[in-house]
């Protein structure tokens, strides 16, 4: 018998009961897997579909083109994996435990890198977890189809979390639960399975509080729900090619790699748990470490040092770009100085022209 009518068949066997019994078991695997919840939704996304593209034609999206592309399939997975019936949500929290946060934006010399980066990169790790979980599946029942994602495929994750009670979107446009907060990560299975739906979270739970907008160095949320993503200090740091924008440069701080701002101010952050995950634990002492010792690094020690974490992201010359900065904003001392000088004559022009900004800061002091 051909694949597809295999699949096709498995499908129509599962009664309504074996489904539900199904997706109980899916849930008890995934938290076996070190998944803290599991859902389920319907690939159809309705209203979020007109929010994005309302986004996009905003051009909130800046230079990250793959937010435009691939048509409607963002918001359309039955599109992106044919045949697609529902969509199992999988959430994984990833905050250290006995990591500084707050206190170490407030020391100018040190390197601030967002929570989730500091250890093994998650695309790896939660997608073959998601894997794991497709297979345990697949012995259970038989043939079907499926694919997993992780931050890796033109998907609305936080709208399917939402949509499977995993959460709601709070003001800074995250993903937000109750009793978990916000520092966690979301992956998806995209399957042929006509499985029961969990309801979409009941109630946004944001209310009157814009603290996330307050905070936000750069001023990036711009209404409720929206990011100008041009403006984001993620963005900047991470998916920005080129030149940061000079007006913004002061108010990203020490910040190097991503920000965590608009969640550490976030009062049902104060529910997070420390992720169980070792993976997720700081390598090479990232979460607390001096930027003049980052700037020395050459480019292979850049490469070793974040080998299998999402750092690699920004590559060698854009980290450079973003700690030349970071020092520009950092006390003005003579090793500060120093370390900018020593790549006064850098091979990157685009390093060389943020040098140069940042020993101007000094020289205005």
């Amino acid at each position: 018998m051909p694949d597809d009518a295999q699949k096709i068949d498995t499908v129509h066997t599962l009664s309504q009961s074996d489904k539900t019994a199904l997706a109980e078991k899916i849930r008890h695997w995934g938290r076996e897997l070190g998944f803290q919840k599991i859902g389920f939704a319907a690939p159809d996304l309705g209203e979020h579909e007109a929010h994005l593209q309302k986004w996009l034609k905003a051009g909130y999206h800046g230079e990250m083109d793959y937010m435009a592309s691939h048509g409607n399939m963002r918001s359309r997975p039955e599109e992106l994996v044919e045949g697609t019936r529902t969509v199992i949500t999988a959430r994984m929290d990833y905050l250290p435990a006995d990591v500084e946060t707050t206190r170490l934006l407030s020391q100018g010399k040190k390197a601030y890198i967002s929570r989730y980066a500091l250890g093994r990169d998650y695309h790896k790790l939660i997608r073959k977890r998601l894997t794991q979980l497709a297979k345990k599946i697949e012995t259970e029942i038989g043939h079907y189809g499926y694919r997993a994602f992780v931050d890796s495929a033109p998907v609305l994750e936080r709208a399917l979390a939402m949509r499977s009670g995993l959460g709601w979107i709070g003001k800074n446009a995250m993903a937000i639960h109750p009793k978990a907060g916000s520092f966690f990560f979301l992956g998806e299975v995209l399957v042929d399975l006509a499985l029961p739906i969990d309801p979409s979270y009941p109630k946004d739970h944001c209310g009157s509080c814009n603290a996330c907008q307050v905070a936000c160095p750069t001023g990036a949320i711009v209404d409720n729900k929206v990011v100008d993503g041009r403006r984001c200090i993620s963005y900047l740091t991470i998916e920005l090619k080129g030149s940061i924008p000079t007006e913004l440069r002061s108010d990203i701080g020490n910040r190097i790699f991503g920000c965590d701002d608009c969640q550490l101010v976030c009062p049902w952050n104060r529910f997070t748990k420390p992720t169980q995950e070792s993976d997720f634990t700081p390598r090479h002492s990232l979460d607390n470490v001096d930027l003049i010792d980052l700037f020395m690094w050459d480019e292979a020690t850049f490469l070793s040092k974040t080998e299998g974490t999402p750092i690699r992201r920004a590559g060698y010359e854009r980290w450079l770009r973003n700690i030349a900065v970071a020092l520009g904003n950092a006390p003005s001392t003579s090793d500060v100085l120093t370390a900018l000088k020593s790549r006064q004559q850098d091979d990157s022009e685009m390093v060389k022209e943020h040098v140069e900004w940042a020993l101007q800061q000094h020289c205005h002091l």
